[in-house]
């Protein structure tokens, strides 16, 4: 049975810098595609970033070159690096991955005040 653990988050002003890890257990992390989405208030939750196993990532425009996803193999950690954050990226944040099923984070909040 996986699970997805997150932490990091929390409230900064814009501009601010946050991280959000994604701790794994219970999946074969090397070689598993690893999402992080995003839920505003009254908003589908929609995907931010991926990372594929050979480390080929993709971003929703509103953030690309903002926000870094990166994975630590050995750690098996998932990792949302978000830099000049705004606003309208307040929502709250889950990673995500398939392992022969969806396994979701608990979701982690971050706000940013203007």
């Amino acid at each position: 049975q996986g699970r997805l653990v997150q932490s990091g988050g929390g409230s900064v002003q814009a501009g601010g810098s946050l991280r959000l890890s994604c701790a794994t257990s219970g999946i074969t992390f090397k070689y598993a595609t690893m999402h992080w989405y995003r839920q505003a208030p009254g908003k589908e939750r929609d995907v931010v970033a991926s990372i594929s196993s050979n480390g080929a990532t993709n971003y929703t425009d509103s953030v690309k070159g903002r926000f870094t996803i990166s994975r630590d193999n050995a750690r098996n950690t998932v990792y949302l690096q978000m830099t000049s954050l705004q606003p309208e990226d307040t929502a709250l944040y889950y990673c995500k991955t398939y392992w022969h099923r969806h396994y979701w984070g608990q979701g982690t909040q971050v706000t940013v005040s203007s």
